[in-house]
């Protein structure tokens, strides 16, 4: 190790109920992005040998916690959403380091996790099966739910406490184990939150964590016969690969994939209050969400009168490291992030399209020590632009102009995404054609693209695939069918 590593924290993998480290004793270092002489720690770069260990001390620990009923496996996650309580501050600040959001993003995201947590702890007493009449006289018909077994958890960096929540505790609530692997930019709030359930008292096994490269232990993780489902969050190229490798094995999959999600702005008077929810919907978490607003159609009449409240506010928002209480928008997460976010910016601008606002990395002061970008407005964009038609998870908003309404949902619909959209209009006749006729699993109405947390969460096309999550869908990838025939008499 390097001087500078060896006055960096080092972190350890939790196998079986045990923290451990890598078989290699490797580790890389993860740095803050909003300021990268901060060291946030070190952590292992473990291998398929490792991944090994926690896949099969989860296997072991199923046959146990399978059997253990709902209503005290809810109680140990009650302990824990109490622990998530009292660990906000902590988690925010963590978070904040390694992603560079906003601490009071950060902390809304935390104390977000208490919140669905505890509604998901109550699936616990509605994970409810069928009752069927017989046709045969003497003889009862039950569908019942069974927990799959092992889960591999693989979670994406832009949300890193509520995206391991979401996997986490769903699966142990239906009697699952699970193996987590966090994306390598932030592995220190998944350092926590397997603290705290440890703190919890969880049977050894139930929850495993693993770091390292997507590529070693990650393939790993989903091609290992013993796990028996794959819930992943992050980019559809990524996805793509996972739902091949799981297949080999027919281990079931829920991919929450990427997004290039519009906001249809159509015969709708209050333009001040669409501008607002466009806006904070493109740039919270500086854009790196796979639910932000990308693409703005807007019919022609009111195209300008829009543009110009859009640019008026972004114009406004205020740009700085993440413990900064001023900051509004904090650094993307990468050097790699800043780069492909410029490469659309040469193509915008080599396709014709007008970059109204931003369009440039950030420089001098704190922001030659971080990865910062400046809030973009890309106007004169049409539907077969790259930026319009390319998930680009950065502070970028486009707006193309259409003639009308029909013009709008096709241009919608013209992408391979199908996550979420918005539509911001008064004729309540295009507010039902649009929730019919996109496509699209997610759809708001005069309202921007925040999701709520008991409410089934997924896309359709190439932005998702497999069982919702969130809400009571969860339970359709956690648990499989039993039917049982019972001759009484």
């Amino acid at each position: 190790m390097s001087a500078r590593q060896t006055e960096t924290k080092v972190y350890q993998n939790y196998i079986n109920g045990a923290w451990v480290n890598g078989s290699t004793g490797e580790f890389y270092q993860i740095v803050n992005p909003g300021n990268t002489d901060d060291v946030v720690g070190s952590f292992p770069l473990s291998t398929a040998e490792d991944m090994d260990r926690a896949v099969v001390s989860a296997h072991q620990a199923f046959q146990s916690w399978r059997k253990v009923p709902a209503s005290v496996r809810a109680e140990y996650i009650y302990r824990f959403i109490a622990l998530l309580d009292e660990n906000k501050e902590r988690l925010a600040e963590a978070l904040c380091r390694e992603q560079g959001k906003p601490y009071k993003e950060a902390f809304t995201e935390a104390a977000r996790g208490v919140k669905e947590m505890r509604y998901v702890a109550g699936e616990a007493a509605r994970l409810e099966g069928i009752t069927l009449p017989s046709d045969r006289t003497g003889v009862t018909n039950t569908v019942v739910r069974v927990p799959i077994g092992v889960v591999a958890a693989i979670t994406p960096w832009n949300f890193p406490i509520l995206t391991p929540l979401r996997k986490i505790v769903p699966a142990l609530i239906a009697g699952c184990t699970v193996v987590l692997k966090p994306a390598s930019q932030t592995p220190l709030t998944a350092v926590i939150l397997t603290e705290l359930f440890e703190q919890a008292g969880l049977p050894a096994g139930t929850v495993n964590l693993v770091t390292g490269s997507g590529r070693k232990v990650g393939d790993a993780l989903v091609s290992h016969p013993l796990v028996r489902g794959v819930s992943f969050t992050g980019s559809t190229h990524v996805g793509r690969n996972i739902n091949k490798l799981a297949a080999e094995n027919f281990t079931k999959v829920q991919l929450e994939l990427g997004g290039k999600n519009p906001a249809v702005v159509a015969d709708y008077a209050n333009l001040e209050r669409a501008a607002t929810e466009i806006v904070n919907s493109a740039y919270t978490n500086a854009g790196q969400r796979c639910t932000a607003i990308s693409r703005v159609i807007v019919l022609e009449r009111h195209a300008e009168s829009l543009e110009k409240l859009i640019v008026e506010k972004v114009k406004q928002y205020r740009v700085g490291n993440g413990m900064d209480p001023g900051t509004q928008i904090g650094p993307v997460v990468s050097e790699d992030a800043v780069n492909t976010i410029q490469e659309y910016m040469k193509s915008a601008q080599e396709q014709g399209a007008s970059i109204v606002l931003g369009g440039s990395r950030l420089t001098g002061g704190i922001y030659d020590k971080g990865f910062y970008f400046e809030p973009t407005v890309i106007t004169r964009v049409t539907p077969d632009m790259k930026v319009a038609k390319e998930e680009i998870f950065g502070p970028v908003l486009v707006i193309i102009r259409v003639a009308s309404f029909e013009e709008a949902v096709r241009v919608a619909n013209d992408t391979e995404y199908g996550l979420t959209a918005s539509i911001f209009t008064d004729q309540l006749e295009w507010a039902y054609d649009f929730t019919e006729d996109v496509e699209s699993g997610m759809i708001h109405i005069n309202n921007g693209t925040i999701s709520e947390g008991h409410m089934p969460f997924g896309g359709v096309k190439h932005s998702g695939h497999g069982a919702y999550s969130i809400g009571q869908t969860n339970k359709d990838f956690y648990t499989e069918l039993k039917v049982v025939y019972t001759q009484y008499k």
